[in-house]
């Protein structure tokens, strides 16, 4: 269907796993694009309903809330609220953004569950699924870890394995074992209702790969090929979970059973359209139901098989739900060369950017656009992030919107002026401001984001380059006509800039809405060089972007490379032991507390102190190379442990009568080792 017989737009963005909060790589997948495709929607005043929210059900969830002692409750009532403020803050302009735990979402879940059950779509089928004895309990998808048989990571899923992105079955790996007790779970008879995929093969081909030939992306295209031609063809998958958080199976028969996440959460789109629409007090369905509505969804590539294949399949047995249009998946983002981890703290998260770069958010946002991974994974460095914000944000967009605005207020007290006499650039000019609009459109229309993005940045080059061939700073000395024909036409770019922009830089075009005093942001009023009327009075713009110092990105680089060595430290194997001693060659060691009274540093050497103890038996000076660790001040009054029957042992001419015992951890920090409370000294340790 053409654009134009579109009579209104469904735009989702994947729901978040209510279980962590937002990183770079989150944003970069759906969020960003989404929001700019719907900004520029909304900008053509096209009727758009925009939703998401928290996918709070699914096996993630109970083992984060088991991993820190709470309910499953705490867990998403917490990541709910902080992803929300997060989005908000960060400019996402969602119209709804609801959450799966909501009673709407629970009716609209179980009643699609019903429909397909009673057209007899199920196939109910008892299986040997893992089941961990210690625990008492079947082991959902992701309660089980084994080595892929694809590629043999050793820490696949039973669903999927994140490092080669096969969508598995727990009974594909290698080596089960059970996150609730580490045991090797058993095969145990349950039953549940399962989706044929299989049957609708020939349906998903046709629209898919035919249908959708031309307009889909690659990579989208190879998955969704990859899973319909291979040789085993469609499985059936099922679509209940043997566990007690999620929504519960509306079956009689199905006690103790809930509805396997991925059948549940894209239904949350619809649950929060309806949402939405009963608080605006309209009709929800023409958002789904309506074959004039295009619905798209923004998702990352491991969604792929979810939103192409298995929502599609649910919403073409109803019968009455549109498919989408289109699937605009992203690849995925790395961080400084290495792939995003939540569990390693590997990660640029949303709300400590937010804290850390106030008022910055179109900077990230831009950059994430401009290095976003639309056909292939892409990197995110602190460094570049720097020099995009300097040399692109700063050097081009800002310094050409403040040098128009500037020279109006030298030379017109603030005022638009007047255009005169038109000069060959300036018809040029006028003829390529014309062009951008539909060169950014056509790119947003394709999804095509960097690629608009450049477009947009050209458009300000473009205005920077006017500026510099056209020298109204010269012009003003002799020809003030001239001067005033430049800066008209100058702010209108600017003012074309800020319509265009809006997308992308939304709190920026929204600061340069409030200077030009534009009424609105409409892409129709783009490619319109009189915008701006002379006798307009404008305000001063101010710096819309500033530079980011070496020291501020240095800080980020550092913080990463101190989360590397907690990670290089916590998979670094313990020192292993020694060889076995005899008991009495243990019981002639004489351990014993003792108090250090005084610590000073030694000449000539950077690692020793020089320690004055009380043994309980007299004083003794010791020798310690702690002195980089430790100040002599942290050390006095201090209670250690100390082998006071080792021989004497000259260090730095001074004979050291004894050792302190430390404990040293796997970053090569030395720990004392303390009695728990004060303790005579010279007591003996045994």
């Amino acid at each position: 269907m053409d654009k134009k017989a579109f009579k209104r737009y469904t735009v989702t963005s994947a729901l978040p796993y209510a279980n962590g909060p937002l990183h770079i790589g989150h944003l970069a997948g759906c969020y960003i694009p989404s929001d700019i495709y719907v900004r520029y929607l909304r900008s053509q005043q096209r009727d758009v309903a925009y939703v998401c929210g928290s996918d709070e059900h699914g096996v993630a969830i109970t083992i984060k809330a088991r991993k820190e002692g709470v309910t499953p409750q705490e867990i998403v009532d917490h990541y709910h609220h902080s992803m929300a403020e997060s989005f908000k803050e960060f400019g996402i302009s969602f119209d709804h953004y609801s959450r799966t735990s909501a009673p709407i979402h629970h009716e609209t879940a179980s009643e699609l569950f019903m429909d397909l059950y009673r057209k007899g779509e199920f196939i109910e089928q008892t299986t040997e699924q893992y089941y961990d004895e210690e625990a008492q309990q079947f082991l959902a998808d992701r309660y089980i870890e084994g080595t892929c048989p694809k590629c043999g990571y050793e820490n696949a899923y039973g669903d999927q394995c994140e490092k080669c992105g096969t969508s598995l079955s727990p009974t594909d790996l290698i080596n089960p074992k059970s996150k609730l007790s580490g045991n090797t779970p058993v095969l145990k008879n349950t039953k549940h209702w399962f989706l044929d995929l299989g049957r609708y093969t020939d349906f998903l081909k046709h629209w898919i790969l035919e249908e959708h030939k031309e307009d889909w992306k690659n990579n989208v295209l190879g998955q969704c090929r990859s899973w319909l031609e291979a040789g085993e063809g469609l499985q059936p998958r099922s679509m209940t979970r043997d566990m007690e958080w999620g929504i519960p199976v509306p079956l009689k028969e199905a006690e103790g059973k809930v509805l396997y996440v991925w059948f549940d959460a894209p239904i949350g789109y619809i649950s929060s359209t309806k949402e939405w629409a009963e608080r605006k007090g309209i009709d929800w369905e023409p958002y789904w139901k309506d074959k004039k509505t295009k619905l798209v969804h923004f998702i990352g590539k491991d969604n792929i098989v979810f939103h192409c294949i298995t929502f599609p399949a649910i919403l073409k047995t109803h019968g009455e739900f549109i498919l989408p249009d289109n699937v605009p998946a992203n690849e995925f983002l790395n961080l400084e060369g290495e792939k995003i981890s939540t569990s390693r703290n590997w990660a640029v998260w949303l709300h400590e950017y937010l804290e850390e770069f106030p008022g910055k958010q179109d900077v990230l946002r831009y950059v994430l656009t401009a290095n976003a991974p639309e056909t292939k994974d892409n990197d995110f460095t602190w460094k570049d992030f720097q020099a995009r914000n300097n040399n692109e944000l700063v050097a081009i967009f800002g310094n050409f919107v403040n040098r128009a605005v500037v020279l109006t207020h030298k030379y017109f007290d603030g005022t638009v002026p007047e255009r005169y006499q038109l000069e060959e650039i300036d018809r040029e000019v006028i003829a390529l401001l014309k062009d951008f609009p539909n060169k950014i459109a056509g790119s947003l229309e394709k999804f095509r984001f960097r690629e608009a993005l450049g477009f947009m940045m050209d458009f300000a080059r473009m205005g920077n380059k006017y500026l510099a061939d056209t020298e109204p700073w010269k012009t003003i000395k002799e020809d003030r006509q001239r001067t005033a024909t430049v800066l008209n036409i100058a702010l209108n770019i600017t003012a074309n800039l800020c319509i265009l922009s809006e997308p992308f830089l939304p709190f920026t075009a929204g600061k340069l809405k409030d200077v030009l005093k534009l009424d609105a942001l409409q892409w129709t009023m783009a490619g319109n060089g009189e915008i701006l009327r002379p006798g307009t009075p404008i305000d001063k713009a101010g710096l819309l972007f500033d530079k980011i110092e070496d020291k501020t990105v240095d800080a980020q680089v550092e913080k990463l490379l101190a989360t590397k060595k907690l990670n290089e430290a916590a998979n670094t194997p313990a020192v292993p032991v020694k060889e076995l001693v005899q008991f009495e060659d243990f019981s002639k060691l004489d351990l014993r507390v003792v108090t250090i009274l005084s610590a000073e540093k030694v000449k000539k050497s950077k690692k020793l102190l020089q320690l004055t103890v009380d043994t309980g038996l007299g004083k003794r000076i010791v020798l310690s190379g702690v002195a980089e660790q430790f100040a002599p001040d942290e050390l006095v009054g201090k209670q250690v442990t100390m082998l006071i029957n080792l021989s004497p042992k000259k260090m730095a001419g001074i004979d050291s009568e004894g050792m302190i015992l430390m404990a040293e951890d796997r970053n090569g920090k030395y720990r004392l080792l303390q009695p728990n409370s004060p303790t005579e000294p010279g007591s003996p340790i045994s």
